[in-house]
């Protein structure tokens, strides 16, 4: 039974016929409007269009994590993909870098951030990737926290943890669906 379990788990990551159902946009009305916005296919909104009323709760509060707040939108990016090479999170990882970039992350650093060179950002920036690592890794990140004290107020503490917490929650989402880049395309 074990082995089983395991080899159709297997196939189910290399595009197996036991998929989650992909919600098309004439069937929910927010997913509509998020699609027509964004004119393409979007198959993280589309797995959780199985849950409508999620989907419609989850646009705002994620705005609310990922927008305008008291730390600014390169440190975000950055906790984001952090958490997001963390977890091999490839759709969140294709999804994040685009803004990143907007906000000033360079390739340079991306790259470092994708094998865990850490040396090419500032200290506050080194405490937030720590951080966001540590989080990811362990659930608990005491002594990474409090040196993210040093450089950011409570307020902006906060702020890092929901966004790498986000980060996780889609990370988890997408990997434990199977849902990839390419299956927008």
């Amino acid at each position: 039974m074990q082995a089983s379990l395991c080899t159709q788990a297997l196939l189910c990551q290399t595009g197996c016929m036991h998929s989650i159902k992909m919600v098309e946009p004439g069937e929910n009305e927010v997913l509509a409007s998020l699609e027509s916005k964004s004119k393409k296919p979007n198959s993280f909104f589309r797995a959780m269009a199985n849950r409508p009323e999620v989907l419609k709760a989850f646009i705002p509060l994620y705005g609310a994590i990922a927008g305008p707040g008291s730390v600014d939108r390169r440190i975000k990016s950055i906790v984001y993909l952090t958490c997001s090479y963390a977890n091999e999170c490839a759709f969140c990882i294709a999804a994040n870098t685009p803004g990143a970039r907007k906000a000033g992350v360079t390739d340079e650093e991306i790259q470092a951030l994708q094998t865990e060179q850490d040396h090419v950002f500032s200290e506050p920036e080194r405490a937030a990737i720590l951080y966001a690592r540590d989080l990811t890794q362990n659930a608990a990140a005491n002594e990474t926290r409090v040196a993210l004290l040093d450089h950011f107020s409570s307020e902006q503490v906060v702020e890092i943890t929901l966004v790498a917490a986000m980060a996780n929650f889609t990370n988890r989402f997408n990997n434990g669906l199977g849902i990839t880049p390419d299956a927008d395309t």
